[in-house]
Order: structure tokens, then C-alpha cells, then sequence
């Protein structure tokens, strides 16, 4: 039953405002507080190693454990989403992730870095895309995508604005103060939009997209699809599981190693962070774009498109060494990226339908998080043995192509063995 439901409306005539979208611009804002911040970790290697020392090994090494503990928190919430709905569990997202940046204020030693920062963040940071995801898909079924795909915009504006403004930070008030304010504002922030937001439309007495019914007994509340034992018995759940993991140790290893890789081809460093602002420009693009694709053409097509330039993207990137090259590799891979962080949870929904739909959705997640805590890892020790990253390239290039390949077998409808 869901802890969170409001009072019932006998018509959905008594709206002015279709309450979903107030639970998408409550998600938005919680999109680019969380994300914008969690993605701007790099901005204070600087600082922690002026001030303790700590190699870049270390310092990333917090952030690889924190994105492993995202795929396993995103499972646990998931699940409890489906239960007992979106605010109780994103207050605790709130206090866990406030918290543990505001202990970061206070960290001295490696262990802190990793419990503060890679433990209580991570798991903390876990539930906002399962959650909010999950969340808005019970909202909208036409409208599904393109509300998805403005949800996962926040998280573009967030990394466009945050490290901007944590630099400031930073710069006049040190690197304590800054996380201080960034605990105590992403605690207010989380907390309060959570307030607004609701399991599904059925329990306020409406219907998804705003579609009018005359009474709430017309309404019905019985959600289709399957259940997470029934889904793991089919070989499109499986599919998804590489997918996603394919996709995640791509991505995680672009935001990492690319702009290193760029300095090692001769670019300076104004290049690289160009090349990461066009990336980012190019995902609040691509969220929107297949957010609408989706509405009109499915989930499962418009991932097809996604995942074709995704991987022409890595075949350009293998010849790509001027900067014109490069922001077109940047474009084309910013584009996909922010399209696949918004058709994961629509395509969840088509394939599996919303019975179980945050249950689901966490475990593809978690899938994901392995093959993002694994990339920079990879790359990183192949750049290490190789000393360039022509063979890392090249794996990513291959992975992009195992993706493609699964999502295209993944429209034939075929059954394994439920277990």
C-alpha cells in the first residue's frame, strides 16, 4: 500500500494542473542537485590531494566503489518504490546523500574518503534514477518517454551548472566549506520536493497522461505485466542486463578517460574541457529528442537508433585527433548518452510492463553499475600497460556493437526456461 497517497478526487475534472506534472518537476529539480553534484567529483581531486597527498588512484577509487553500491542500492529501492511509493524513500535518499557529503567536510583519512564519499553517497545516490524513473513511468503512458527524458534533462543542467558553481565554492571558501553547503543544501532540496511527489495516479483518483474518468471506481488500479521471477524467464530481460551493462562501461569510461585521452593526442587542456561541454550539450539534446522518439516510435526502436550512433560514434572516435574530429565524436556520443539514461526506464516498461516495474528496473540498473564500476577500471589499467588508449578504444567500439546486436535480437519474442 502506498505511504505516500493524498487524498482521493472523485473526478480528475478538479485538476487545473495534472498533478503528474508536478511529480516530473519535483524530479527534475532532485535530478540536477543530485546528479550535477555527484558528477562533478573530479572538480575536487585538486584540492583533496593539495591537502592530504593522495594519489589520483585513491581519490578515484571512492568513486568507483560509490558507482558499484549505485547498481546495488538502485535493486533494494527499487523493489521498496513498487511497495510503498516515492517520498518516504527519497527523504531517506536525501538525509543519506546530504549526510554524507556534509562528512566529507570533516574527512582526514582514506577510510573517510571511502565511507563518506563511496559508501553513504553511493548508496544514498542509488535510488534518484530508480525512484523518480519508476515514479514518473506510473504517471504518464503516452507522454511516457518524453516526461522521462525531461526528468533525465536535470541531470545534463546539473552537470552544466554544479561544477561551476562548486568551483566558487572551492576557490573562496575551500574545499571543507564547500561540501558542508553542498550537504545541507542537497538535504533541504531532496526533502522538500520529495513532498510532492506520489506513487501513481490511480491512488489520487486519476488516471495516467490526465485522461479524464468519472469516478474513481472506473478506475482501474490493478497494474499489468510481470513480475520480476516471471521476467528473469525471458531471454529480452537477459538482453537488457548486457545491454545496459555494455552501455554503462562505455559511458563510465568516457567521462573518465576521455579528456585525458584527448591531451595525450597534442590538445590542450582548454580542448578537453570543450570537448566535455559539448558532451554535455549534447545529452540535454539527446534526452529530450529520443524522449519524444520514444512516445512515437517505441522504446525498443528508439534505443535501436540510439545504440546505431552510439557505436558509429566509437568507430569515428578510432581515427578522430583533431578537434573538429573530436567534437564530432563528443556530439554523436553526448547525444546517445543522455538518450540512454531516458529510455532505460521506458524500455523496462514496455518490455515488462509496471506490476514490478521498479523491481525490474533495479536490477537492470545494477547490471549497469557493475559495467560502470569495471570501465574506468579497465581502461585505465590497459592504458597503464599499453601506454595509449588504442586498444581501449577499441573494446569500447566492440561492447558498443554487443549491444546493438542484443537490442536487435531482443525484438523477436522469444521465451527460456523461467526459473
Amino acid at each position: 500500500m502506498d505511504s505516500q497517497s493524498g487524498s482521493l478526487s472523485t473526478e480528475s475534472k478538479g485538476h487545473r494542473i495534472f498533478y503528474g506534472y508536478i511529480v516530473v518537476g519535483a524530479a527534475f529539480v532532485i535530478q540536477i542537485t543530485t546528479w550535477g553534484i555527484y558528477n562533478s567529483y573530479g572538480v575536487f581531486f585538486s584540492a583533496l590531494e593539495d591537502e592530504f597527498g593522495w594519489s589520483r588512484a585513491v581519490i578515484s577509487g571512492a568513486a568507483s566503489l560509490s558507482q558499484l553500491l549505485v547498481g546495488v542500492g538502485a535493486v533494494f529501492l527499487g523493489r521498496l518504490n513498487d511497495r510503498f511509493g516515492p517520498r518516504i524513500l527519497m527523504v531517506y535518499v536525501g538525509v543519506m546523500v546530504g549526510a554524507g557529503y556534509f562528512m566529507m567536510s570533516q574527512t582526514d583519512s582514506v577510510w573517510q574518503l571511502y565511507l563518506f564519499q563511496g559508501f553513504i553517497v553511493g548508496i544514498g545516490i542509488s535510488g534518484t534514477d530508480v525512484i523518480l524513473l519508476s515514479t514518473t513511468a506510473r504517471w504518464f503512458v503516452r507522454r511516457r518517454g518524453l516526461m522521462s527524458g525531461i526528468v533525465k534533462i536535470g541531470t545534463g543542467v546539473g552537470f552544466l551548472l554544479a561544477p561551476l558553481a562548486i568551483t566558487w565554492l572551492i576557490t573562496d571558501y575551500g574545499w571543507r566549506t564547500a561540501y558542508g553547503t553542498v550537504g545541507i543544501t542537497l538535504l533541504a532540496i531532496i526533502v522538500l520536493s520529495a513532498q510532492l511527489l506520489r506513487r501513481d495516479p490511480a491512488r489520487m483518483g486519476i488516471l495516467p497522461d490526465g485522461d479524464t474518468v468519472q469516478k474513481p471506481g472506473d478506475i482501474n488500479t490493478a497494474e499489468s505485466g510481470l513480475m520480476l521471477r516471471e521476467a528473469a524467464g525471458t531471454l529480452r530481460f537477459w538482453l537488457l542486463c548486457l545491454i545496459f551493462f555494455s552501455v554503462f562501461f562505455c559511458t563510465f569510461s568516457i567521462i573518465v578517460h576521455f579528456a585525458p585521452s584527448v591531451g595525450d593526442m597534442g590538445q590542450t587542456a582548454t580542448v578537453s574541457a570543450a570537448m566535455l561541454s559539448i558532451i554535455g550539450g549534447a545529452s540535454i539534446i539527446g534526452r529530450f529528442i529520443m524522449g519524444a522518439a520514444n512516445d512515437r516510435i517505441g522504446s525498443r526502436r528508439a534505443t535501436v537508433v540510439c545504440l546505431v550512433i552510439f557505436t558509429a560514434s566509437f568507430a569515428w572516435l578510432q581515427a578522430a585527433r583533431e578537434p573538429w574530429a573530436l567534437g564530432i565524436f563528443a556530439a554523436a556520443y553526448g547525444f546517445c548518452h543522455g538518450g540512454f539514461y531516458t529510455l532505460i526506464s521506458p524500455l523496462t516498461a514496455e518490455f515488462f510492463g509496471m506490476k514490478a516495474h521498479g523491481t525490474i528496473f533495479g536490477i537492470i540498473i545494477f547490471c549497469g553499475g557493475i559495467g560502470g564500476s569495471l570501465g574506468p577500471f579497465v581502461i585505465g589499467n590497459l592504458y597503464d600497460a599499453l601506454g595509449d588508449y588504442r586498444v581501449s578504444f577499441l573494446l569500447l567500439l566492440g561492447l558498443a556493437a554487443v549491444a546493438t546486436i542484443a537490442i536487435i535480437v531482443s525484438g523477436k519474442r522469444k521465451r527460456v526456461t523461467t526459473f
